[in-house]
């Protein structure tokens, strides 16, 4: 990446997961281990610095070796508290953010991020799969961050309403869209397990 761009990573576990009858969602097992896992070791591979984002279970978080970073309020704002939490603590100028529930994601994809996000000289790179647009993986400038505290100020919790703010580039993994299979209940879960082991 030319000069050593110093990235900051996010994985954001912060949520209260409501369809998961309220079980903390990165700490699920996912082929035997925590879908937390996954995310980790794929920003892991791109970041200087990596944070998990996370409103609960902190000491569980804190075993993958890496610091756990809380909201800045408790009312479980959604992913942009997490996000903000994330500018507030980082000390690099980009952040790269995934959630914890999508345990198909790997580094090429975050590498693919931030390469958008620097060479278009934007102030986001967004993951775009052809048809819509996954707000929760993001490449971002953390000069972002007051921008960011006023929108939620304002009572504002639309992440792409905020994303369409800013310089922003939607970067293409149409041929990789199923990459962003998030799991939200646990019968995806299930289901997910099935169709990798066949």
């Amino acid at each position: 990446m030319g000069e050593q761009i110093k990235v900051t990573g996010v994985v954001l576990a912060g949520g209260l997961a409501r369809r998961m009858k309220n079980q903390d969602k990165g700490l699920i097992l996912y082929h035997n281990k925590p879908m937390v896992s996954y995310a980790v070791e794929a920003i892991a591979k791109v970041a200087d610095t990596v944070f998990i984002n996370a409103n609960r279970h902190h000491a569980e978080y804190a075993q993958f070796g890496y610091k756990v970073i809380a909201d800045q309020t408790d009312t479980f704002d959604g992913p942009l508290a997490g996000v903000l939490s994330a500018l507030i603590h980082a000390e690099t100028g980009i952040v790269c953010v995934i959630p914890c529930d999508s345990p198909l994601i790997t580094a090429e994809h975050l590498q693919k991020l931030l390469t958008a996000l620097i060479e278009n000289k934007v102030d986001i790179a967004v993951a775009f799969d052809g048809e819509r647009v996954h707000p929760v993986f993001l490449a971002l400038k953390t000069s972002l961050k007051t921008s960011l505290e006023k929108y939620l100020q304002a009572g504002d919790r639309k992440i792409i309403l905020w994303l369409q703010q800013h310089p922003l580039i939607k970067v293409d993994f149409s041929q990789s869209a199923e990459v962003f299979l998030n799991i939200n209940t646990l019968e995806e879960l299930e289901k997910l397990e099935k169709n990798r082991d066949e």
